[in-house]
């Protein structure tokens, strides 16, 4: 009988692992395939030394990652230290803005009836399926020299006259915001959408007001979406090409702008391999130190990586 029993758990358990691999299976050779393997053949590129035309050729040599260092021939050169930098920032502003737009947005779309939501919703996604070149192109032209953004920034000083505000990191913050934004609202309003009311009914019956009652018993319910959104929009933020090349210029070259210089316009194909593994392992200590920080605000349930 019990010889049964045993034979049942393990034909059970067997199904179990089938499903889990029907189910995992194609994201798992998608990721092996488009991650993985383009991720190891970099590497390697990055380990070769660069002939007169940029071209990964023998002997291996550690030289590009030298120069990612900054070092060369004729000295240090802190140039991609400050590119990592701006890089950094420029990501980290733009998440900010992100999120201080989303919050108004989402709580006025869970004012709204719940048939009109949906709707809602949609109109804040559906930009982002249109190519993100075209989108960039129409900031350019609304930030240009001849915009009436631009006036009004010639008014108050903030940029010459005769220029706008693109080229510049202005520019780049904004088109870097308005990107990723609908990455921001929909995890955070799949947050927000779970609110326990009764707590803000508490709060307010403690005489909590404003930023208090935002603070004390709406941020703390909302964390793991707004966590969620910050990797979303990050992460992709921070190795983006099209936004900083359109919108900066050589004005705020950003690291996406710099890997793809090196296998364009100035080729050294194992100079930008390194650029490229050394961003995908700042990426990745930025992931997991992401982790930890989630687990310990308590939005690991939800804010997963």
């Amino acid at each position: 009988m019990s010889a049964g029993v045993k034979t049942e758990v393990e034909i059970e358990a067997g199904r179990q692992r089938l499903r889990l691999w029907v189910t995992s299976g194609p994201g798992l050779v998608w990721i092996m395939i488009f991650l993985l393997i383009p991720s190891a053949v970099l590497l390697g590129i990055a380990f070769f030394s660069s002939n007169d035309y940029g071209s990964p050729v023998l002997p291996l040599s550690v030289q590009s990652f030298q120069q990612v260092a900054g070092y060369s021939l004729l000295g240090w050169d802190p140039g991609n230290i400050i590119i990592f930098l701006r890089s950094l920032k420029q990501a980290g502003i733009a998440t900010l803005v992100s999120a201080a737009l989303s919050y108004p947005l989402v709580f006025f779309i869970l004012s709204r009836p719940e048939s009109v939501r949906p709707l809602l919703l949609l109109f804040i996604v559906l930009p982002s399926w249109t190519n993100q070149v075209v989108r960039t192109y129409a900031w350019m032209e609304l930030l240009g020299p001849n915009a009436p953004v631009s006036w009004v920034a010639h008014l108050l000083h903030a940029v010459p006259p005769d220029l706008g505000l693109a080229p510049g990191s202005f520019a780049v913050t904004t088109g870097l915001a308005y990107n990723y934004l609908p990455y921001m609202i929909v995890p955070l309003y799949a947050s927000a959408e779970k609110l326990d009311w009764t707590l803000v009914e508490a709060g307010r019956d403690l005489y909590a007001s404003g930023a208090r009652l935002f603070w004390h018993t709406v941020f703390p319910q909302t964390l793991p979406g707004l966590l969620s959104g910050v990797i979303f929009v990050a992460i992709p933020a921070f190795g983006d090409y099209v936004v900083p090349q359109l919108l900066g210029g050589d004005k705020a070259l950003m690291i996406g702008s710099q890997i793809a210089n090196q296998f364009t316009e100035t080729p050294d194909w194992p100079y930008g391999a390194a650029l490229t593994i050394i961003m995908l392992v700042f990426t990745g200590m930025g992931l997991v130190g992401f982790r930890i920080l989630t687990r310990k605000l308590g939005g690991a349930e939800e804010a997963t990586i």
